[in-house]
């Protein structure tokens, strides 16, 4: 099946640009690759020490050249719901690769944090570095270069980027991504948010908001809202990363193990070893990233990923830019409907057919390359299904449904929510940003008022709590960007900006930092570059300046006079209060050297 030629033309124009980067990256891979089965080439005292604690038959196994090894990379810890269901996987993962003739080991473990649990506080300013630093540790983990094959088992916000960095850094092994799905579903996500407002209005104390997100966070699993975690599980899916269907079955499941352990036999299967080899370096290409950001717009997905999949597209030396990302929120319509841009959660989701049907009606519209490679063997067709179990405990695949089961929550491609997708791009005198649209009202896609400026979440907050923000404005919050502070995310703003919105006010929010993937109804410009610290215009905006944000037109403009703009002083601000404290003083290099937001942010790239 052909894509719609609009998607070729961005696809052939991603890879002409990304030509000398792309080519580079695959001799590399090619020559790790042709180097065949990595452990042979050990001295017998570095195999010894890989297989040392091994049983006898592993042992056996390991010290010659014909039994696939399999590494794990884990980003389990039993205080994060997502990623305590991990603590079982490998036990699962062994007895599955001895069942295929091969051996598994735990390769490494990488850091997870919970931007849930950081949120407003001083330790969100480590949470966008820490997708670098995953990436690293994960290749720690691999440098032992015991491995002819990996599993990487991981959820979260950061760490299924990090993580895919690490994928096709070592992008000369096969690599499946074996999630750990949501949470059953809690409290219903307008019910959370109505509290949540209650309580920035002070109507509700605080034991009342904490019985509310109680109920919402309660159990193990993935945040049931459509955030960057879940954001994350599509695009593995939609890329190619996952088994067909593997993204949003609960945790502790029988069809939940049965798609492990059917994911450790596969990574096994297509090893150098076998007939099927799959390094993910070369299975990852142009065309695949362009299917994740189709995904990432037809679903509404997290403003993070206009950082993260630049990044993680980099890795594989392939040049996605906003630009491209923006184009294609102009061809591709909005199908579903999650929580923030609904009120359904992810299990909701699933249930109405999910990524299955997803996928069906994206290629029905000639809007994803079908002709992909993927773990699982075959192009994306085969992942137009819905994941059964078999009385066998084995997994069974069924065609996804011609129909939605729930119309309000996923739609047909004759019939979108609307009819682009949930990310654009915005341009003018203040820079460059990212708006998402999803969840955002028509007659809100056009804000224009005073400038209100703050140089913290806190100071708005505090402002907020004053009794002084009841009017029409733009809050313009700077000094938040990956050099300034680590680039957190502010979504302490949310519910006052939503009471202020729904009192009637006009209020738009403008930063160099961060909202994610639970940006909401408010219109935010975030992501701005250059950001405040090295210069950007941002950090020459007033008080009172009037501030355009047109989603439309995709433009963000200080509506001053520009030569006057552009002779005015950057403010500086001191930033000592950001450097120490909660880890913060450890980052302080990765902060001197990290990239530009439209450049994934990154201090890799």
């Amino acid at each position: 099946m052909s894509a719609d030629h609009r998607i070729e033309a961005i696809t052939k124009r991603l890879v002409e640009r990304s030509k000398p980067t792309r080519e580079a990256y695959l001799d590399r891979v090619r020559r790790a690759a042709s180097k065949g089965v990595h452990r042979a080439s050990l001295a017998c005292g570095n195999l010894a020490h890989g297989f040392a604690v091994c049983s006898p038959g592993d042992k056996a196994a390991l010290a010659g050249d014909t039994v696939p090894n399999l590494g794990i990379i884990t980003a389990y810890n039993d205080m994060l719901s997502a990623h305590q269901p991990f603590e079982t996987y490998p036990a699962l993962i062994r007895d599955a690769a001895r069942e295929a003739g091969g051996v598994a080991q735990v390769a490494g473990g990488v850091p997870a944090m919970c931007d849930g649990v950081t949120q407003g506080q001083p330790g969100m300013e480590l949470s966008l570095f820490s997708r670098d630093v995953i990436a690293m540790a994960a290749g720690i983990g691999l440098s032992h270069n015991m491995f002819d094959s990996t599993v990487y088992l991981g959820v979260c916000d950061k760490i299924v980027p990090g993580l895919m960095i690490a994928a096709l850094t070592f992008g000369h092994l096969p690599a499946v991504f074996v999630p750990a799905g949501p949470m059953t579903s809690g409290l219903s996500n307008d019910e959370k948010v109505r509290v949540r407002q209650l309580y920035a209005e002070g109507k509700v104390g605080r034991a009342e908001l904490l019985e509310a997100e109680s109920k919402s966070y309660h159990g193990p699993g993935t945040c049931t809202f459509y955030g960057t975690a879940n954001s994350n599980q599509m695009l593995m899916e939609i890329m190619g990363f996952h088994l067909p269907g593997a993204s949003f079955v609960n945790p502790g499941t029988p069809l939940r193990d049965a798609l492990t352990k059917e994911a450790a036999k596969r990574a096994l299967q297509i090893t150098a070893l076998g007939n099927e080899f799959t390094p993910a370096g070369e299975m990852i290409d142009e065309r695949s990233i362009i299917n994740g950001v189709v995904g990432l717009h037809a679903t509404g997905g997290s403003t993070n990923h206009t950082m993260h999949l630049i990044a993680m597209a980099r890795a594989g030396g392939i040049q996605l830019t906003w630009q491209d990302i923006s184009d294609l929120s102009d061809i591709v319509p909005l199908l579903a409907r999650v929580y923030p841009n609904g009120l359904a959660d992810v299990n909701h989701f699933h249930a109405a057919g999910g990524m299955g049907y997803l996928i069906k009606q994206l290629l029905k519209g000639g809007l994803l390359h079908d002709d992909v490679r993927t773990v699982y063997g075959q192009g994306l067709a085969a992942y137009t299904i819905e994941p059964k179990l078999n009385a066998d405990g084995t997994v069974a695949r069924q065609p996804a449904p011609e129909e939605s089961h729930d119309p309000k929550v996923l739609a047909r491609i004759e019939t979108p929510f609307q009819a682009n997708g949930g990310l654009k791009m915005l341009t003018g005198n203040v820079g460059k940003s990212v708006i998402k649209i999803s969840a955002v009202k028509p007659e809100r896609h056009v804000i224009e008022a005073p400038a209100l400026v703050f140089h913290s979440q806190q100071e708005m907050q505090d402002a907020f709590k004053r009794g002084e923000l009841n009017r029409d404005f733009v809050a313009v919050v700077r000094f938040q960007g990956p050099k300034a502070c680590g680039m957190p995310e502010l979504h302490k703003l949310t519910p006052s900006l939503g009471v202020l919105q729904d009192r009637g006010h006009k209020v738009a929010l403008v930063t160099d930092g961060r909202m994610s993937g639970a940006s909401g109804k408010v219109p935010a410009a975030i992501h701005v570059t250059p950001e405040a610290v090295d210069g950007g215009p941002i950090a020459k905006i007033k008080d009172g300046d009037m501030v355009r944000l047109d989603a439309i037109a995709g433009t963000l403009e200080v509506l001053v006079d520009q030569q006057e703009f552009e002779s005015r002083e950057a403010v500086t601000i001191d930033l000592s209060d950001n450097e120490f404290g909660m880890g913060r003083e450890l980052f302080a290099p990765l902060r001197r050297v990290a990239g530009p937001a439209d450049m994934g942010a990154s201090v890799l790239y």
